[in-house]
């Protein structure tokens, strides 16, 4: 779940390995969650059907969902489609057609520990124009965790999604939403944003915990928030892609990605009612 730019988080709790492992696992039922919902995603469910599903395997692991009352959030998973950004609401009445794109994002908290990813859906032919997008904004995450590395700094992840949307696709980067830390809680800091300037921000250090989640726009970059107080709408209207990963910093290489996308692509490759989508370049 992104966090708001203004949400105030303190300093950063960096994570034992024991601590990392119980995220990695919290993170891994996320995954599994959205594995069951991607082999059941088809025109004519519904966001309730498939928030429903959610919530019971998370619950039959002897976990809680994250997002489940929290600050208020009544459901399970945020289900975003097409010119929703995050956080929409699934609902009965929310019914997916042929064409719509679905942002999903769910988190699990178990053993005391978040965890949290995000996937966008292509419900069953999409334009190649919403292909595109979607494979530049899952490419531009896997640019943004390349810089999870010990000694860079928060801004150089920032920068590298930037550059690659903004300047690379002429796509548009979402300002006021962001990721952030996690671990005992949902969101802590730091505050992780898309945008930025590459040296700038604190230094990574082993045992920081993160979610890095571009969120990306068509059109332009300007949102606003629905009626519900919730759903985070592209102003112009134009589609969003969100795609998220849980990752830690490692004493040396690269980053130690704990959530994976991996089930969740089998499963769309097994449901004929999904497309898959594949990024640009090859995966960190």
């Amino acid at each position: 779940m992104a966090g708001h730019t203004d949400l105030h988080l303190n300093m950063i709790y960096y994570k034992t390995d024991e601590e990392i492992e119980l995220i990695r696992q919290s993170c891994l039922l996320v995954c599994d969650a959205l594995a069951r919902v991607a082999e059941m995603l088809r025109p004519g469910i519904s966001g309730a059907e498939i928030d429903r599903a959610a919530e019971e395997l998370i619950r039959d692991h002897g976990a809680e969902p994250a997002f489940k009352g929290y600050r208020g959030f009544p459901a399970t998973l945020c289900v975003s489609v097409n010119e929703q950004v995050v956080h929409g609401i699934p609902t009965e009445t929310q019914v997916f057609q042929e064409g719509d794109l679905v942002s999903i994002d769910c988190g699990v908290y178990m053993n005391g520990f978040h965890g949290d990813s995000a996937y966008t859906f292509p419900i069953g032919e999409v334009s190649g124009e919403l292909m595109t997008l979607c494979r530049a904004t899952q490419t531009s995450l896997y640019k943004g965790l390349d810089q999870v590395r010990a000694g860079n700094r928060l801004g150089d992840i920032s920068h590298a999604i930037q550059h690659y949307i903004e300047k690379e696709r002429g796509y548009s980067i979402v300002r006021e939403l962001v990721g952030h830390g996690i671990g005992k809680e949902l969101h802590e800091a730091p505050e992780v944003p898309n945008y930025g300037k590459r040296g700038r921000g604190p230094k990574l250090q082993p045992g920081l915990v993160i979610a890095v989640e571009p969120m990306v726009n068509l059109g332009r970059k300007d949102v606003r928030t629905a009626r519900d107080n919730w759903t985070v709408i592209a102003k112009d209207r134009k589609p969003s892609a969100h795609y998220e990963h849980s990752v830690a910093v490692q004493e040396e290489g690269g980053p130690d990605i704990l959530s994976d996308h991996q089930p969740i692509e089998e499963a769309i490759r097994k449901n004929a009612n999904v497309s898959v989508v594949e990024p640009f370049e090859a995966v960190a």
